[in-house]
């Protein structure tokens, strides 16, 4: 039997194991029994928490077993696990990833970690594995259209990507900017396999309110989540880029709010948010 931990960031809920204790054989296999819903714990993925010479290490491997780059739930997670573990009493802690480092700052009150803050780096739009050049050529060839009268999506006979914004945060990102949202449970699936992503894409639906920026997301590997760090992130940057927002959002997603700040002096964006323990138990390997 492995000991585990099970938590989440605005519902965006992974499995957490320290491999510095309990390894993992085969990560891949573990996440899709146990990410399982049904049959398993249940989550969107599974995190291995490790420690090397350099620091502390993040592996995160989606539901269907697909090992993912990066994740900021997971490492707002991270950080509240390790200092609640008591593993480190450090608040500023750097935390190695598949897509560079990236530095967590600890909000610790009374002895509990409130929220984290995790300087995620600097946006790419273009992409190295060369989506956009696809992205172009597959829109002069095939649509998903957006109505301008109602800013709604709708399939057309073809396949063509909608009107977006490529953003990497170290994992590739889609962000749609539309008042229907709730399209992406449809369409999102289709998008993140477009022959346009090689390596499959993360897909956001978002529309600018008043008070916020409301956000869907079909994560690549997971499907539907509650939530979604860089996806948050993607947004933020996608809005400001575009006119829509300033530089600092509030980003709405089904699970609960994120902060969002892309900060001028550096270029980096800093994603601040909660994050929880649910439970702990023990699972057969």
């Amino acid at each position: 039997m492995l000991p585990f931990t099970k938590m989440h960031g605005c519902g965006n809920d992974y499995i957490y194991v320290d491999t510095t204790r309990y390894p993992v054989a085969d990560p891949a296999s573990a996440a899709r029994r146990w990410s399982d819903r049904h049959t398993g714990i249940g989550s969107d993925g599974l995190v291995l928490i490790g420690h090397s010479a350099a620091g502390f290490t993040m592996r995160i491997f989606n539901a269907d077993g697909s090992e993912a780059m990066m994740c900021g739930n997971a490492c707002r997670c991270i950080g509240k696990y390790l200092y609640e573990k008591r593993l480190t009493t450090d608040t500023v802690i750097p935390l190695h990833t598949a897509s560079g480092v990236k530095v967590l700052e600890l909000d610790v009150r009374e002895g509990k970690v409130a929220a984290v803050t995790v300087d995620m780096g600097e946006p790419v739009f273009e992409n190295r594995v060369q989506y956009r050049p696809k992205i172009l050529e597959q829109r002069e060839q095939k649509s998903l259209l957006i109505l301008p009268s109602r800013d709604k999506i709708r399939r057309s006979q073809g396949g063509r990507l909608p009107d977006g914004l490529f953003v990497s945060m170290g994992n590739p990102h889609y962000v749609v900017f539309t008042d229907d949202v709730d399209s992406v449970e449809t369409l999102g699936r289709e998008l993140e396999h477009h022959t346009a992503f090689p390596e499959r894409c993360n897909i956001e639906f978002a529309d600018v309110r008043p008070d916020g920026i409301r956000v869907r997301v079909w994560e690549r590997g997971s499907g539907i989540t509650m939530a979604c760090g860089t996806g948050a992130c993607v947004v933020g940057v996608a809005a400001a880029r575009t006119g829509r927002a300033g530089r600092q959002s509030r980003i709405i997603m089904d699970g609960g709010e994120l902060g969002i700040e892309w900060c001028e002096r550096d270029n980096h964006v800093r994603l601040t948010g909660p994050a929880e323990f649910a439970f702990e138990g023990e699972v057969e390997i």
